[in-house]
């Protein structure tokens, strides 16, 4: 299967969070934070204004992304785990 995102929506798998801090020390499973960076999986067609002209997609498929923490909807499908947020919860792109 496949997630197809609608309107301004971006489907996100999220990059995993080191589990050891730059000191050395080893963060339990209960002391991480959720990610917030994520690589963009795929992107929908965009949407129109308010004046009805089209809103250009700022990302593509391959990009690395920062997004809002609290932002999207996580879904589960094939054993992956996935985010869809909307365009204007993804916040920079890591270049």
């Amino acid at each position: 299967m496949k997630l197809v995102p609608l309107g301004d929506r971006v489907v996100l798998k999220q990059i995993e969070a080191e589990e050891t801090t730059k000191s050395g020390i080893v963060l339990p499973g209960a002391a991480k934070e959720k990610p917030q960076q994520a690589e963009v999986i795929a992107v929908g067609p965009g949407t129109v204004d308010k004046d009805g002209k089209p809103v250009k997609m700022e990302v593509a498929a391959g990009d690395q992304v920062i997004y809002s923490k609290y932002a999207g909807t996580e879904v589960k499908l094939d054993g992956e785990e996935y985010v869809v947020v909307k365009q204007g919860d993804i916040l920079a792109i890591v270049k």
